[in-house]
């Protein structure tokens, strides 16, 4: 499905057109009773964060925030397929001239972006409906309150293509329950529907069909109490009817995949020894990921977990820029998106011949004009 997502997403950005879009209607604002509403708006590429779309909502947040009229926001995507797929991989991966200046500046306000949504001062509602990878968990799961439904689809597949779970994913999934965020880090399991409130990713859950009758009392509410209860309502009734898939499988995954496991290559060693078919599945899965992102991806939420927003985005922002300059990205790109062979060439390809030493660069500092600075 991944696959899938990705090569919609970007395959125009890939073949020989090079089609220019308007960037005038991606994101759309409307303003009801005292709540700010934000609608992505570009359902084609399955609402992938453009820069111009950052920016815009970073400054519309900040107008909001300090008119003193604005009591919440409440952010939704045009459709049901997608609240958003992720980020902006065209800018990731271009090697045009100034390609590094336009990349840095884009990640720098990305993560501007998800630092005001996890500081932010008024309520903030993300309605998931849909696709929600990547750069779209960090745009709703760092604010006050996520709404999934039966057709949300959660996962942050990041090392499937040589990357790691970013937007903020240290932060978020190293605080999961059971060990899950390891789990789901590592492997890119996707949560669907009622999955998403049990796991913790998101805080409510609403029928698409009650959403419309929900979201006019919403629209009355005039702080987080009266939000809360609003939402309350519904969840408390749906959740008592519903079970965790991955319920039979918490016990495993929250010994194989614990936080403070020594390494990756424990974890395989544990799911061989488990020898579950559940266990054997998760193997095979891991097989197909950059080595190096398995890697990169256990010690960031070790390390993820002692540290707070403003850290944890920090650290990111460093991997990402010694990551972006590396193989496995440009290769897992290459595999996916441009020769669809599905078969990358990792560099390193086995745990075994990844030292500690080598891990330990991608968290190096960057010089100090490179480093993320948030406000």
């Amino acid at each position: 499905m991944f696959r899938k997502i990705v090569q919609r997403q970007f395959s125009r950005f890939f073949s020989k057109r090079n089609i220019c879009v308007t960037q005038n209607n991606e994101i759309l604002f409307d303003y009801i009773n005292q709540a700010g509403i934000v609608q992505l708006n570009k359902p084609k590429t399955l609402n992938a964060l453009t820069h111009s779309m950052i920016k815009q909502l970073y400054s519309k947040m900040k107008q909001w925030e300090s008119d003193e009229k604005t009591q919440f926001i409440i952010i939704k995507s045009t459709g049901t397929k997608a609240f958003s797929a992720g980020g902006d991989l065209k800018i990731l991966t271009s090697t045009s001239l100034n390609s590094e200046n336009i990349r840095n500046n884009y990640l720098r306000d990305e993560y501007q972006l998800l630092y005001l949504i996890g500081t932010y001062k008024l309520p903030y509602v993300a309605l998931i409906n849909g696709i929600t990878m990547g750069g779209g968990c960090g745009l709703s799961i760092h604010g006050s309150f996520r709404i999934a439904t039966e057709i949300t689809t959660v996962a942050m597949p990041e090392t499937a293509i040589g990357l790691f779970p970013n937007a903020g994913g240290s932060y978020f999934l190293s605080r999961l329950s059971n060990n899950l965020g390891v789990f789901l880090g590592l492997t890119g399991h996707r949560l669907h529907g009622m999955d998403v409130l049990h796991a913790g990713i998101a805080t409510h859950f609403l029928p698409t069909n009650r959403v419309p009758s929900r979201f006019s009392y919403l629209y009355h509410s005039s702080d987080y109490n009266s939000i809360k209860n609003v939402l309350d309502e519904n969840t408390e009734l749906v959740t008592s009817k519903s079970s965790f898939s991955l319920q039979e499988q918490l016990p495993l995954i929250n010994r194989v995949f614990a936080i403070d496991t020594k390494n990756v290559e424990t974890i395989f060693e544990q799911l061989k020894s488990d020898g579950s078919t559940f266990a054997l599945k998760q193997i095979e899965i891991l097989k197909t990921k950059s080595p190096t992102s398995l890697k990169i991806t256990l010690e960031q939420l070790k390390r993820g977990k002692q540290f707070d927003l403003n850290e944890c985005l920090k650290m990111e922002y460093r991997i990402l820029h010694y990551v972006i300059h590396g193989h496995d990205f440009f290769e897992g790109v290459r595999a996916i998106l441009i020769d669809k062979d599905n078969k990358p060439q990792w560099k390193p390809n086995s745990l075994e011949n990844i030292s500690n030493q080598d891990i330990e660069y991608y968290f190096e500092k960057l010089s100090s004009n490179k480093e993320l600075q948030l406000s």
